[in-house]
């Protein structure tokens, strides 16, 4: 943004129809969102239309992920380049459009081609938003436009599944798509109308090296995560290709970003303490944020025996302690250090995830939804007080690019958190299985004997298979409760990445104490 427009836009008092942009802002961020999980319980109704495998309709996901992934790197130049009113508003009208194209697509060749060029549009929503809300709010008054900001990012994911079921059943997949053209449309229009504008730098010239580097180490690594359990990781030579080009891939980006000129990634990012922290923290959340929620779901339906509509309706407790926890810890974190708000929320989260490992299938519906609720606390009272101190010492001018690797490491974490949860559940799954059936022998009386041996007799194939199943289904327990111990150690260390981050400075302090501090 330019010297004069961040002027104008650094009191509240200065920055008109203030209201308006955020509600357009806040838009943008919730479509987004909603996309990159709306579309999953779709995909079976789209693999009939589209005559497609199973295997095959998992690209109308990996195409979106992929690309919004890759595009979120240069957003920051991009912005700068042809300015961020005018990037912002391509990127909602191509959005809408590409969105549109989906829902009319006819094959699965055209759908993966629109769902490709809706993740390169969508990719810019989230961190543009961001970057939008944080320059026309004073600093006083960030903490409550994060927690506005955040409900779309957060409860977008949550809700995604819920809508598209919903859309589905009562219409057909494709509102999936058209659902976005009315909300697309009034973004867009409010932006074009009420958004200020800012000053454009045609001579900047774009990193065409770091970029390609960096869209090879994301995609390669994208493709590998969402490839992997589906073709068994490392056995298949594709994933070990896929490995290999991620790191090459990363480690050019890396190198050239601290040798070149002038990357389209500027690596006086990194320098800042709260951002590399807040960078840090927000991957151990993308990891828990999706991971514990891919995971929940079929454990209701498979395990809890729930139908889908209600598993979804069990669900939704997280999204409510998430809006609520965001919209407290808008107002405190200014109030107080939004570093005490993260520890809190980490307590709670971890708090969560041990009780989730106590869990059976005959868990009650209270317990889980007040667990849940625990668990959505837990993330908001995190996510909106990092975003305050991820951008509290970091210069404006950063704050777009910090906005979309913020973005970056935040999908990052969720795809890995996905990829890893499902890969240990399966594994283990097996490992159990493979365990208890040591204790299904002959010489086992419980099994022999008694009112077992009624309802499961050994000799006949309805008794092996009926014992098959309830072993199965035993050991799809210890899995997931080892999946829960798994999250619970992957949130607790992330308390002691709190000591990295600097307690931004109070409304109406000196910039020169700032930097005084810095220094």
């Amino acid at each position: 943004m330019s010297a004069s427009t961040s002027a104008a836009v650094a009191g509240s008092d200065r920055v008109p129809n203030r209201a308006i942009i955020t509600v357009c802002a806040m838009v943008a961020t919730l479509m987004q969102a909603l996309d990159s999980t709306i579309a999953n319980v779709a995909l079976p109704y789209m693999q009939g239309s589209m005559s497609a495998t199973a295997d095959q309709i998992t690209w109308v996901l990996t195409s979106y992920i992929v690309a919004a992934a890759i595009m979120t790197g240069p957003v920051g130049w991009l912005s700068t380049r042809f300015g961020r009113k005018n990037f912002f508003i391509v990127c909602l009208i191509g959005f809408t459009v590409a969105s549109m194209l989906c829902g009319i697509a006819q094959s699965l060749v055209e759908m993966v081609a629109f769902r490709l060029l809706q993740g390169v549009f969508g990719a810019a929503l989230v961190p543009l938003s961001q970057a939008t809300m944080l320059d026309i709010y004073p600093p006083e008054q960030r903490g409550s436009a994060m927690a506005i900001w955040g409900m779309g990012v957060m409860v977008g994911p949550i809700l995604g599944p819920t809508l598209g079921g919903y859309l589905t059943e009562v219409y057909n997949w494709r509102w999936v798509f058209y659902v976005n053209l009315p909300f697309g449309l009034l973004a867009t229009l409010g932006l074009m109308a009420f958004m200020p504008a800012d000053e454009k730098n045609p001579g900047l010239r774009f990193d065409w090296t770091g970029f390609a580097c960096l869209s090879l180490g994301i995609g390669a690594l994208q493709m590998m995560l969402d490839r992997g359990e589906q073709i068994d990781w490392f056995s298949s030579r594709e994933i070990i290709v896929e490995t290999v080009l991620a790191g090459l891939g990363l480690y050019l980006f890396v190198v050239h970003m601290a040798t070149a000129e002038k990357p389209f990634i500027n690596p006086r990012v990194f320098r800042d303490r709260n951002v590399v922290g807040g960078l840090l923290l927000m991957f151990a959340i993308g990891m828990v944020l999706l991971a514990s929620s891919a995971l929940l779901a079929p454990y209701l339906q498979r395990l809890g025996g729930y139908p889908v509509e209600t598993a979804g309706l069990l669900m939704a407790p997280r999204g409510v302690g998430t809006m609520a926890a965001m919209m407290i810890a808008g107002r405190l974190a200014s109030r107080m250090d939004p570093r005490l708000l993260m520890l809190f929320g980490i307590g709670l989260i971890a708090y969560s995830m041990y009780a989730m490992t106590g869990w059976t299938p005959d868990v009650s519906a209270m317990e889980l939804s007040i667990i849940s609720i625990i668990q959505g606390l837990g993330l908001g009272f995190v996510f909106i007080p990092l975003q305050v101190v991820a951008f509290a010492t970091l210069d404006s001018s950063l704050r777009t690019e910090a906005a979309a690797l913020l973005s970056l490491v935040r999908n990052v974490g969720s795809a890995i958190g996905i990829s890893v949860t499902s890969f240990l559940l399966s594994r283990n799954t097996q490992v159990m299985h493979s365990d208890l059936v040591n204790y299904v022998t002959p010489f086992n009386r419980s099994l022999t004997s008694g009112e077992w041996a009624q309802a499961m007799p050994l000799n006949t194939t309805t008794g092996l298979s009926a014992l098959n199943e309830m072993v199965t289904t035993q050991a799809s327990i210890i899995a997931y409760v080892d999946d829960f111990k798994f999250m619970l150690w992957i949130c607790l260390p992330t308390a002691l990445l709190l000591l990295l981050l600097r307690r931004p400075k109070a409304a109406g302090q000196p910039a020169s104490a700032e930097h005084a501090v810095l220094d």
